[in-house]
């Protein structure tokens, strides 16, 4: 079923972190807003026989868009109950709504497993991430088969807690199939130490990575990669829990660096 949703953008000029967002991204923003479709693919991926449901975002317009940049965004873990995919609408639609197509996909189904609580979350958590990586690989070659037109070369991938470190391990081990990668706030899965794909981070107030996950001080420079705290911001407000305020600091830290 399709639908359209018109999108009132309102951005602010300052944030209540150390860095500014830049101006070009917020002019870039109002001059270029459109009303949004969400639609839906229910995939089905062959080789492992399984169901890959991926909620889209694109920009209601009849102009040929050129270059379409394309972000998939991965959720938090959500216990296996279906529709976590479609929780991150202010994002996902400000996405849209600035000319990006965004294909959120529903990771876990209910027949899956539950996400291990105990034990060394990288060693017990780690199929699960493999399965989701090939998930995300899954709906990127299956777009680029749909939608021949589309940027892959800017292909940007976006993801909250365990959404955030399966998108890091896709990083890892699919380095030239992403150029970005954006975390919000994963916590077990290692950043890739390298300047390709290109790394930002947004920080929750309340929750704190596990030894090795962040870069150093030194690494970011290295590695120019970005990692900013969101001090008014908690772990769980970064997906639809996130109120107005929340939600003009992510989008417009996001957009700031997809036009960087």
């Amino acid at each position: 079923m399709k639908s359209t949703i018109v999108i009132c953008i309102l951005l602010f000029s300052g944030c209540s972190t150390p860095k500014k967002i830049g101006k070009s991204s917020q002019n870039q923003a109002l001059k270029t807003a459109f009303s949004v479709k969400v639609d839906s693919l229910d995939l089905l991926d062959k080789a492992r026989n399984r169901s890959v449901p991926v909620a889209l975002y694109l920009p209601d317009t009849k102009k040929n868009l050129p270059k379409q940049q394309v972000v998939v965004l991965s959720h938090g873990y959500g216990g296996n109950r279906g529709g976590d995919n479609k929780a991150y609408t202010y994002l996902t639609e400000f996405l849209a709504s600035q000319g990006y197509f965004v294909a959120s996909i529903q990771h876990e189904l209910p027949t899956d497993e539950l996400l291990p609580m105990t034990g060394k979350p990288q060693e017990v958590r780690r199929p699960n991430w493999e399965r989701c990586v090939q998930n995300i690989l899954f709906v990127i070659e299956e777009l680029k088969r749909r939608k021949l037109t589309f940027d892959y070369k800017h292909l940007t991938l976006i993801g909250h807690s365990n959404g955030g470190d399966m998108s890091m391990l896709f990083a890892h081990t699919y380095p030239d199939k992403v150029d970005k990668v954006i975390s919000l706030d994963n916590r077990r899965m290692s950043f890739p130490r390298t300047q390709q794909p290109k790394i930002f981070s947004l920080r929750s107030s309340d929750q704190v990575a596990d030894e090795g996950v962040l870069p150093t001080l030194e690494e970011q420079q290295k590695y120019k990669m970005r990692i900013i705290k969101l001090v008014n911001t908690i772990h769980n407000d970064m997906d639809d829990h996130a109120n107005a305020e929340q939600r003009k600091e992510i989008n417009n830290y996001i957009l700031d660096f997809l036009n960087k």
